[in-house]
């Protein structure tokens, strides 16, 4: 008998299913505040209870199989799934804790997790490693939720820590809409682990029907469209979804997307040498973002074994993202993290596979 997740259901949910209903506040309260792996941990619940709730749910949907440590801070994990399936999820390190003179503490780190949606993708990008293994299913909310738990417990971040939620590791995000809004919804609940939605970005290749399906729940998410192209012919080559989902349907959508009036749409560039980073590609993003809240975050081409491209040079890049600040786009470079480790999406995950 494969038991219930317990991180699949909301607070409200519980309060249904387990009576009587305040024992849902103290559930969530012993997963995401106490990181609890055990109920007969819960001592303020009834024992009978706490049988009851061992026999029908689990607290551990995954199982941590392999971390990757970077030099520059970061943490690649490979999580394997009640069934066998794996997904990968990065703990990206974006500012280290600072002291003030005399030791006192002037900041805590600040960390963004990158978490995984599907395992697998059906988008099927040509520079994209995930693609190359298939897709396999979705993740449920719950194995979702249960990425974020376990990373912050592994790396000791207090439960009133928050942090940056990136949905753009493994899997197409708005191709699982109904886990991943439900867990945008169970990650911000503030008796859990109280992330707002103002922290949490979702990630998606541009599938313009669903953003404006996302948009309709008006979850005050973030929004990221990768774009890696100005033009459908290029596009297409680098990401086959684009002839169901071109590049005007996803501009047409992004329009009319809510957007808090301090946020910006993100529009991720995948920078390939050769491909797609002259100027003359440059000022068409201009023209395409042109009258769009937009960011441009320019991303280095992260190389892994077998692919026909190519990392671009710092030049290169500064050149691309110097022509779009002079002109008025917001434009940035990501700073490239675990090139020491098995940093590509999806690569973890090969290797392990290559090993069996």
């Amino acid at each position: 008998m494969i038991k219930k997740i317990m991180q699949d259901y909301s607070k409200e949910e519980l309060s249904e299913m387990i009576k009587p209903s305040f024992r849902a506040k103290q559930l969530y309260s012993w997963i995401y505040h106490k990181y609890a792996d055990s109920f007969d941990n819960m001592q303020n619940l009834p024992k009978r209870m706490r049988e009851e709730l061992k026999n029908e749910f689990t607290l551990l949907p995954l199982k941590m199989l392999t971390v990757q440590d970077s030099v520059d801070g970061s943490r690649k994990y490979l999580f394997e799934l009640y069934d066998g399936h794996t997904v990968e999820v990065v703990l990206l390190l974006m500012r280290d804790k600072v002291y003030h003179e005399d030791g006192s503490l002037k900041h805590q780190e600040r960390y963004t997790v990158c978490i995984s949606s599907q395992v697998g993708c059906k988008v099927g990008c040509a520079f994209c490693l995930t693609a190359k293994g298939g897709f396999m299913r979705d993740l449920t909310t719950g194995e979702i939720i249960e990425q974020v738990r376990q990373v912050k417990m592994d790396n000791n971040i207090d439960a009133n820590r928050r942090v940056n939620l990136v949905f753009m590791g493994m899997g197409e995000p708005l191709d699982n809409l109904n886990a991943v809004s439900r867990a945008v919804k169970i990650f911000a609940d503030p008796d859990g682990m109280a992330i707002s939605v103002h922290r949490q970005t979702i990630s998606t290749s541009g599938l313009s029907s669903k953003i404006k399906k996302l948009g309709d729940m008006d979850l005050g998410v973030n929004l990221a469209i990768s774009l890696h192209a100005v033009d459908d012919e290029l596009r297409q080559q680098l990401m086959p979804i684009n002839r169901a989902y071109n590049i005007k349907s996803i501009i047409d959508a992004v329009k009319e997307f809510p957007i808090n009036s301090r946020k910006r749409v993100m529009f991720e560039y995948l920078v390939i040498k050769g491909v797609n980073d002259d100027i003359s590609a440059a000022k068409k993003l201009l023209s395409l973002l042109d009258g769009i809240k937009a960011k441009v975050n320019l991303i280095y081409f992260n190389p892994y074994g077998g692919t026909e491209f190519r990392r671009p040079e710092e030049k290169g890049m500064v050149e691309f993202q110097e022509f779009l600040l002079k002109r008025g786009l917001l434009c940035t470079i990501r700073e490239s993290k675990g090139l020491d480790i098995s940093a590509a999406c999806g690569q973890l995950r090969e290797q392990s596979k290559e090993n069996i």
